[in-house]
């Protein structure tokens, strides 16, 4: 998994959570947060956090499964 690879599969999926990413690379999902910050940084991506994933609002569910990334770049 490189900086290409996590652009390529968020770019493809538009609008991703970070459980996600990491079960498709098959990694940690602290191992992907870093790769995506470098996106976040350069504007290409966008961070969101909160209930988007999710429409209980209970806050039961894992972190990772409700923190999605956003595609917006060119």
């Amino acid at each position: 998994m490189n900086l290409i690879e996590v652009r390529d599969y968020v770019q493809g999926r538009k609008l991703v959570p970070l459980y996600d990413i990491a079960c498709h690379f098959r990694v940690n999902v602290e191992a992907v947060r870093p790769l995506l910050g470098v996106w976040v940084e350069k504007k290409k991506i966008v961070k969101h956090k909160g209930n988007i994933g999710c429409a209980k609002g209970c806050c039961a569910c894992d972190p990772a499964t409700v923190e999605t990334y956003e595609w917006v770049g060119g």
